[in-house]
Parts: structure tokens; C-alpha cells; sequence
């Protein structure tokens, strides 16, 4: 059980030093967002362990823009968000679009929708089926629970007699995160009737009860990071640093941004440390006897690596870098969803904001063309490998890139993992349709595009690349469409505002609906993959304890490392991959 001590935001600013007192530490954790806090939270669990945690950012902790349970968004373009850039999008309209991740003692669990859904068990198990011994489902479930701290919505006067439903063996009653629900999602019965109306569809979605326990599929009352005591946002600051922050060995330095690693001289790659600069400007080394985590976010991490002369050495000698290890695939194989929407006019009159999420597969989604769907994708997919790969200039083999995109077939067209999600958001008089196709085929990069540590990388996750993407955004917009159509949700909904009927008619081809869908797409915010854990042979960046390959000691601990997207929300699989990977780092798997 955590105690929990409650300080204003002047002790906390107090708290954090501007500078270490010391320079060597056993471990240094570059990151303390989402991953980081946990590991380091974790790691300083052994008192004879001394942890440093380097963060670009400061606290957050009574940041209303943070706190307020409603408030997503609000923290968007604020100082707490890196707000990073993508080149123009050659395939999606040819515009820019902004990536958000969290620059705070928290991370981006900071800024994020506060979701706390899983991943398919089949997503995890392939994993291990592409290369990564012990990734699996039941070996990640165990981590789940490990780092949840489940609230019972009964026990909440705001939740009772609200419909809500759980199976108690899917869930942690002990760990650090609390995550449950708050009383914005409980909105004018609204929830049953969308329960029915999926059922009522052509090809039904299913109520799922409890999508948490590796089965995703259906519609569903979702749990969030929230403290639903308090009905304030729960993240990885909550959860893993303010209660233990006054452990003797766990440090945390704030406004402090990691240029590169430094290096033991010698063959082998060694880090010595950590090149820094100063909230006030200066720049230092600080020192890891044991270990360097990267735990910077998958657009940070494979930067950080190459800028520390790890990479490909085209990209590294392009800016002088000396190649420290020739590992060319740091920074490929970027995957992040394509976030689209719809808007209808309401009937009704909502006083609160909420959303309500489903997960159908493909048979839900494709409906009666599932089989010819399938048929195409399979017949494209070394056309898909070949496009990818000629894109990174065959850093990536086609070979293995169809191999990987044959297993994501499989997940898709056998496994019926969700294909895609979709979000019911009424708000006063407006339902707002939030959706994206959860596991696109494009591979996109990040990289260096100068020495300079302080330099914008350049990011290029080419969205709308393979044509299955634009076509499973379009069939979800048709999807959409249908479920307005459907009783007994149908009389409830006025007529569609966005892209509306004469901008896009209601037999509309992919082709039609491209020029909205590619005018009015965002980042998902779930990138993952630019430090991929796979065999090296196969593209991999990391292997299945972490591990940079050619390093003795430099791991990498985020989102980055994860092979394929999964269909629920990353920061729940962050949360248990970091727990696992701490478990490693101490020896215990």
C-alpha cells in the first residue's frame, strides 16, 4: 500500500534540484515520463541502488490544464508539450501534422486521453512469434496487474447504480497506478442505447464487458487513469515518483535535457554516462556505473542514440557523427494511426462531455467483402514490403518486412483483432465522431537532421502510404454512418455536419472520400517501433531483454521498442512492458 504526501506546487518546485548532487549514479533513466518513472520507481526499490532520472520538463502536479479529469487538449500547445512537426506528408495531403508527447515529470501520461485499454492477446503472442522469446500474453499479463490499482466503481458514490461492469481476475489491486472512472462518463443513458444499436447493425458488435483481460472486441464502458476519488487525472508522476519521492536513492532532475551518450574508451560500447545541459544553460556529464535507460518516447529515444554515433552511418556522417555502432535500423519502421472524425448534430441537449468507445474486427467492419478485403491485402503484401522498403533505402529487406506484415495479416483476417476504434462524443447539442483504423500497414522514420542536440528531428510517418489504410479510414466513416442509421440511436441524431452527404455521398468510393479523410487527419499520438525489438537480422534495434545490440550496457525502455501497434491505447502496455523490463534489468526473469 502507497502513502501519499500531499504537497503544493512550491514544495514540489522546492523538491527538485537544479543540479545533482552527485555525478555518478548506478543507473541513469533519460526520461521520466510514462516508462521511466516506472523503471526508476522500480530499480530504486534495492536501497543500495542510486537512480537518476534526466527530465526535459518540471512538474506538473497542480496544472489544472493536467489534472481536470474533462480537460483533454487543454494541455496541447502549452509548454508541457513537445508539440513535434512531420515533414509535409507526401501520401496524406501533402501538409504537416503535429505529434503531441508530454515534456513534464509524468510524460505524456500527463497530456494524454487518460484511456486505459490493453492490447488483443494474439497482438502480444506475436511478439514472441516474430523473434522476441518470452514476450507474450501471459508473460506481459502478470505486468498489467503488477502496475494497476484498480478502483471498484461500487465503491464510489458517483458510479453506483451506473451500469458499470468489470471481471475482478483481469484487473491489480495493489499496484501504483489507480485506474477506474470518472462521473463525466456517465451520461443520460446514452450508453445502453449505442449497446443496443451496435447489436441492432447488420453485423453486429458485441457488448464486451471487460475488453482489459485480452479480448478487445465489442463495444465498452472503458476505464481511465483517473483517482476516481478525487476525479483527477492519475499518471506516472502520481503513481510512481511524488509518493516515493523521498526515497534517499531516487533522484529526479528536472528542466534537463540529454544531449548524447558518452562512451568508455575502448572497443566495446561501454556508456560511461550522460552529456546533459543544465536548466541554466551549462552542460555536464553525468556518470552510470551499471546502466543507461532510454526511456525519451519513441520520437526521442532513436534520436538520442544516433546524435551518441548509433544509427546508420549515411544518416550519422551526413552530420559528422562518428559511427559508434553500425545498427542502420534506429529510427525506421515508425507506425503511428491516422486519426480522422465525423460530426452529427444531437437531438438531445448533453450536459457533459464523454465519449464511448467499440472495437470492431474486421467481419464487423468489412462486413460481407471481409473475404474479398483479405484476398486483396494478401495479394499485395510483397508490393506493400517492396514499397516500404525501397522508402528506407532497403535498411528494412522486403523479405523481412513481408514476413512481418504477413503475421499482421494474419491478426487481422484470422485472429479478428479490432481493426479500428470509435468514439462517441456527445457534447451539448453535437456528437463528435473520433475514430482511426487501429493497425495501418505504413512504415514510416524519425532521424537526425543535425548534430546539434537542440535540432528538430525529422519525422515522417507517411501516413496513407499502402492503400489498405486509406481504405479501412474510409470503411470506418461508412461504418459510422451506418450507426446513425440505426435504431433505436437514429432518432437521437440530426443531420451530419462533417464531411456531410454533398460533400461526400453515401455510395462514396475510397477515392471520394481521400480528399477529406487526407484534408482532415491527425496523429493518433501512438507512435511506436523506432527502436524495435527484433532479432537484429530482422531490422531489430533492441533485443528481448532491451538491450541496444553492440552495447554492453544501454537499453531502451518506451514505446519504441514495441514490433507492431497494438489495438487498445499504448500507455496501459507501456506501463506493464516498463514493469517487466525493471524485473529484467534486476534480475528477476
Amino acid at each position: 500500500m502507497r502513502s501519499f504526501v500531499g504537497l503544493g506546487l512550491l514544495s514540489l518546485a522546492a523538491a527538485l534540484p537544479a543540479r545533482p548532487s552527485d555525478s555518478t549514479y548506478d543507473y541513469i533513466v533519460v526520461g521520466g515520463g510514462t516508462s521511466g518513472l516506472v523503471v526508476a520507481n522500480r530499480l530504486s526499490e534495492q536501497k543500495d541502488i542510486n537512480v537518476l532520472v534526466i527530465e526535459a520538463g518540471g512538474s506538473v502536479y497542480n496544472n489544472p490544464n493536467v489534472t481536470d479529469t474533462s480537460g483533454y487538449g487543454k494541455a496541447f500547445g502549452t509548454e508541457i508539450d513537445w508539440a513535434y512537426s512531420t515533414v509535409d506528408q507526401e501520401y496524406g495531403g501533402g501538409h504537416t501534422t503535429t505529434m503531441r508527447a508530454g515534456k513534464a515529470i509524468g510524460g505524456t501520461s500527463t497530456i494524454n486521453g487518460m484511456v486505459y485499454l490493453r492490447a488483443q492477446t494474439s497482438q502480444v503472442d506475436a511478439w514472441e512469434a516474430i523473434g522476441n522469446k518470452g514476450w507474450n500474453w501471459s508473460t506481459l499479463f502478470p505486468y498489467y496487474k503488477k502496475s494497476e490499482h484498480f478502483q471498484v466503481p461500487s465503491v464510489y458514490s458517483s458510479l453506483r447504480g451506473a451500469g458499470i461492469e468489470y471481471t475482478p481476475s483481469y484487473h491489480g489491486y495493489t499496484g501504483p497506478l489507480k485506474v477506474g472512472w470518472d462521473s463525466e462518463q456517465l451520461n443520460d443513458g446514452l450508453a445502453q442505447t449505442l449497446n443496443t444499436t451496435y447489436q441492432n447493425l447488420a453485423a453486429p458488435v458485441p457488448y464486451n464487458k471487460d475488453p482489459n483481460g485480452g479480448y478487445m472486441v465489442g463495444y465498452a464502458l472503458y476505464p481511465k487513469t483517473v483517482d476516481s476519488e478525487k476525479n483527477i487525472r492519475e499518471d506516472a508522476a502520481r503513481a510512481y515518483y511524488w509518493p516515493y519521492q523521498n526515497r534517499t536513492n531516487l533522484h529526479i532532475l528536472p528542466y534537463t535535457n540529454a544531449n548524447k551518450l558518452i562512451w568508455k574508451e575502448g572497443e566495446e560500447a561501454t556508456a560511461d554516462g550522460v552529456e546533459v545541459t543544465f536548466a541554466n544553460g551549462t552542460i555536464g556529464v553525468l556518470k552510470a556505473s551499471r546502466e543507461v535507460i532510454l526511456a525519451a518516447g519513441a520520437l526521442k529515444s532513436p534520436v538520442l542514440l544516433e546524435l551518441s554515433g548509433v544509427g546508420n552511418p549515411a544518416i550519422l556522417s551526413k552530420y559528422g557523427i562518428e559511427t559508434k555502432i553500425n545498427l542502420p535500423t534506429v529510427g525506421e519502421n515508425l507506425q503511428d494511426q491516422i486519426n480522422n472524425g465525423l460530426k452529427y448534430q444531437s437531438k438531445t441537449n448533453y450536459s457533459r462531455q464523454t465519449d464511448y468507445v467499440s472495437y470492431p474486427s474486421a467481419p464487423e467492419l468489412f462486413g460481407n467483402s471481409t473475404t474479398a478485403v483479405a484476398n486483396d491485402v494478401l495479394r499485395k503484401l510483397p508490393a506493400y514490403a517492396a514499397q516500404v522498403a525501397k522508402a528506407n533505402g532497403n535498411v528494412t529487406k522486403a523479405s523481412d518486412l513481408e514476413r512481418f506484415f504477413k503475421v499482421q495479416w494474419d491478426l487481422i483476417f484470422k485472429s479478428h483483432i479490432p481493426v479500428a476504434e470509435v468514439l462517441v462524443e456527445p457534447s451539448g447539442l453535437i456528437y463528435d465522431m473520433e475514430y482511426w483504423a487501429s493497425v495501418p500497414f505504413s512504415r514510416g522514420s524519425v532521424h537526425i537532421q543535425s548534430a546539434d542536440p537542440s535540432a528538430t528531428a525529422r519525422i515522417d510517418p507517411k501516413y496513407f502510404m499502402l492503400d489498405f489504410d486509406l481504405h479501412a479510414q474510409a470503411q470506418v466513416a461508412r461504418f459510422i454512418r451506418e450507426l446513425f442509421k440505426t435504431e433505436p440511436f437514429a432518432p437521437m441524431a440530426g443531420a451530419e455536419t462533417s464531411p456531410g452527404y454533398s460533400s461526400v455521398p453515401s455510395n462514396a468510393t475510397d477515392s471520394e472520400w481521400a480528399p477529406y479523410l487526407k484534408a482532415n487527419y491527425r496523429s493518433n499520438y501512438h507512435p511506436i517501433s523506432t527502436a524495435a525489438m527484433l532479432p537484429k537480422e530482422a531490422g531489430g534495434v533492441v533485443d528481448e531483454s532491451l538491450k541496444v545490440y553492440g552495447t554492453s550496457n544501454v537499453r531502451v525502455v518506451d514505446a519504441s521498442v514495441l514490433p507492431m501497434q497494438v489495438s487498445g491505447h499504448l500507455s496501459s502496455t507501456v506501463y506493464a512492458v516498463a514493469e517487466r523490463a525493471a524485473d529484467i534489468i534486476k534480475g528477476n526473469i
